[in-house]
């Protein structure tokens, strides 16, 4: 069974270390990101979300991302980032 974890509307520093606590609780199951709801996407949070998939990659679970919305794939890509890089495997799993 696959855990669904809500990210916040913010991913940035304020939410950071919350985030990244609700991440390691998941660790040794497969993850999907719920992105549907996020509005802005800082460097800090970024770093959570690709330290997330590094984690899963290492853990051989999977990690997918649900519904990123419009302002979540803007930020990320200008920071250099595709929804690619916030997968276990690197293959976008973007429903």
């Amino acid at each position: 069974m696959t855990a669904l974890v809500a990210l916040p509307e913010r991913l940035d520093l304020a939410s950071a270390a919350s985030l990244a606590d609700i991440l390691r609780a998941q660790i040794g199951a497969d993850l999907a990101l719920d992105a549907a709801g996020v509005r802005h996407v800082g460097a800090l949070g970024a770093q959570v979300l690709l330290s997330a998939a590094a984690t899963w990659t290492a853990t051989g679970h999977a990690l997918s991302l649900d519904q990123p919305s419009p302002d979540f794939l803007a930020h990320m890509a200008e920071l250099g980032l595709a929804p690619a890089d916030l997968t276990a495997d690197g293959v976008a799993h973007v429903a």
